[in-house]
């Protein structure tokens, strides 16, 4: 029975796990967009690459010529002995200077395909951290790392090899089928007829292998979405003992990755067992047709081995095209979903005259502001409210009143939909972002610990700041006395998010970040929450000196700790609905003189 309530589970999760395949046409404008990243390189790498193959091509094509026309039927028809050593000379000549050439090409090519990688994961990296938090809010963080990492990836075979191969096996392939009807026509004709029928068969296949790739990257977007949720939620799934769901879940997850990769690689195979086939039929054309031709002396022996020669170098490039064109089709798949996020843009839009503030007061003024996360329902509803520079300012709520909502449009991590933001007289859309978020420090609840130290996380607030500056914020803020009896002090490692620190210890840690920054605005977003009571006054006692001169925003749960705050906003539903003192508030017995006594209750309780 439990086995079935399982299955019904993974099926709901998968109902609302679907990807689309979008049916799009080959889109050769997105392909060149593709290859402009190589432009960087179009006078180093490139050109020196396309001379070696160039070199190699030429060789290629002159070697059937040479053992065919010039030591079959010359040298070796006319017992000329000194030619025919001469030629065997030119012979291993050419190919050593095609062995050395392949050596320099493959070089370059893979330093081009390395290069042009690491240009592109870097540009979508960068754009990545340029956009709004919405971006973040409607994805996993499992399916942007695909996109950096799988899909980018998929790349680095087409930049390193399928360039200069197209290239080569177009060169080539031209050069043969010239070289072809010079030595002999009609042979060349009867041999190319079969050409038509492959290319319709092979088209056929294009829109199935490039579907075929599309699912590919979807499945291996989930895929690591659900590894990324799982490696993060292990704690829950454990505290619920629901380890044989989510491994019921992935097991199916993982099957779908699988047969796509199936499917796509099936598909793919298909190209080359075609051109084989299409190479045997010529092979028994150029024997029926070439012995006949013989026979009748239109063409040499000689001939007719250089156009065996020929005929095996004919049906090469045409194979590797296809696996080009198959490595273009990946690359599409992939290329869509990179530009899909490269031409993403921020919702955050910074004007080019943007001010930037480089002596910031702190005043903040709220001019009847509204705003929608969704288009549909109001998180704020006609807001006005004034800070004064340096005051300490206290927004209290129940959960979903609009508190963090005005904390984000300060930062401006989102614009208002209605009214303004002002930040010392100026509208925050006028500002520059990053002299705007330079003199704001936040500080969270759920706190991010970066992997590595102690210090290298505290300096993360002010890169530039020496290590006595990050010394004494952390004293300032009672960190220091916890780090001391670290094994290494300051140089601790913390590994990834911090887990080797208590939840307290890395809302310290927190605390030391934004201070260290000395931001002219701190917003502290439940900052206390997760801190015991005996660190939280120590924490209030260093905040009363730490926020002179700075104006504070205090998002918080628990009362006791903006008592000393100088003005309360009190938010219900999007609007404030009280403002003034903890003294001034408590005489009013509204909703904050409420909200006071039930948290009274509940320690009482407790």
């Amino acid at each position: 029975m439990k086995e079935t309530k399982i299955e019904k589970s993974v099926l709901k999760r998968f109902q609302y796990s679907t990807d689309q395949v979008i049916e799009k046409p080959f889109n050769y404008k997105q392909m060149v967009r593709l290859f402009r990243y190589i432009l960087p390189y179009s006078r180093t790498l490139l050109p020196l690459a396309i001379l070696m193959v160039l070199l190699t091509t030429a060789i290629k094509l002159v070697i059937p010529t040479l053992i065919g026309v010039y030591t079959l039927d010359g040298a070796i028809e006319n017992k000329d002995i000194s030619q025919l050593y001469l030629l065997v000379a030119i012979l291993c000549g050419m190919y050593v200077v095609s062995y050395v050439a392949n050596i320099f090409r493959i070089k370059w090519m893979n330093e081009l395909g390395q290069n042009v990688i690491y240009d592109l994961r870097k540009h979508l990296f960068t754009h990545v951290q340029s956009l709004s938090h919405r971006f973040f809010d409607q994805r996993s963080a499992g399916s942007i790392l695909v996109r950096i990492m799988n899909d980018i990836n998929s790349l680095q075979e087409l930049f390193t090899n399928g360039v200069i191969n197209l290239l080569m096996d177009v060169v080539l392939l031209i050069g043969v089928i010239v070289i072809l009807f010079i030595l002999s026509p009609p042979l060349t004709l009867a041999i190319l007829i079969i050409l038509p029928i492959m290319f319709f068969i092979s088209t056929s296949l294009r829109k199935k292998i490039r579907k075929s790739w599309q699912v590919v990257r979807i499945k291996q977007a989930k895929l690591n979405s659900h590894l990324n949720e799982s490696i993060q939620g292990i704690r829950i799934t454990q505290s619920f003992t629901q380890e044989k769901e989510n491994m019921a879940f992935f097991d199916g997850v993982n099957d779908e990755n699988f047969v796509s990769w199936k499917d796509a690689s099936k598909k793919n195979a298909v190209f080359r067992p075609l051109v084989e086939v299409t190479n045997a039929v010529g092979t028994a054309v150029l024997i029926w047709y070439g012995t006949h031709l013989i026979q009748n002396e239109t063409i040499t022996i000689g001939v007719f081995v250089s156009f065996a020669f020929y005929l095996g170098m004919f049906w090469e490039p045409i194979s590797r095209l296809g696996q080009v064109y198959n490595q273009l089709l990946v690359g599409m798949a992939s290329s869509e979903r990179i530009f899909e996020y490269i031409d993403e843009k921020p919702l955050i839009d910074e004007r080019k005259d943007a001010i930037r503030l480089e002596k910031m007061r702190g005043e903040i003024t709220f001019d009847h502001v509204d705003f929608s996360y969704d288009g549909k329902r109001q998180a704020l509803k006609n807001i006005s409210l004034e800070m004064k520079a340096g005051q300490s300012i206290a927004l209290v709520g129940h959960t979903g009143s609009g508190k963090t909502t005005i904390a984000s449009l300060i930062s401006r991590f989102y614009d208002s939909t209605g009214g303004s933001v002002k930040i010392d007289g100026v509208d925050v859309r006028n500002l520059s972002v990053d002299s705007l978020r330079g003199n704001i420090s936040i500080v969270l609840q759920d706190t991010f610990i970066f992997s590595g130290t102690i210090m290298e996380n505290i300096r993360f607030g002010r890169p530039d700041a020496n290590d006595s500056e990050v010394i004494s914020a952390a004293k300032a803020v009672g960190a220091d006395h916890f780090i001391s009896r670290l094994p290494n002090n300051y140089g601790t490692e913390v590994e990834e998010r911090g887990n080797i620190l208590s939840v307290g210890e890395r809302q310290l840690l927190s605390f030391a970040r934004a201070l260290l920054a000395n931001p002219k605005i701190l917003i502290l977003d439940e900052a206390t929450a997760s801190i015991d009571t005996e660190t939280e006054v120590k924490i209030q006692e260093a905040l009363k000196t730490l926020l002179k001169g700075r104006t504070s925003i205090i998002i918080a749960h628990r009362l006791s700790t903006i008592r000393e705050a100088d003005n309360i906003f009190v938010l219900d539903h999007g609007e404030i609905i009280e403002q003034g003192n903890h003294q001034e508030l408590m005489k009013q017995c509204g909703e904050y003189y409420n909200l006071v006594q039930a948290q009274y209750t509940l320690q009482q309780i407790s």
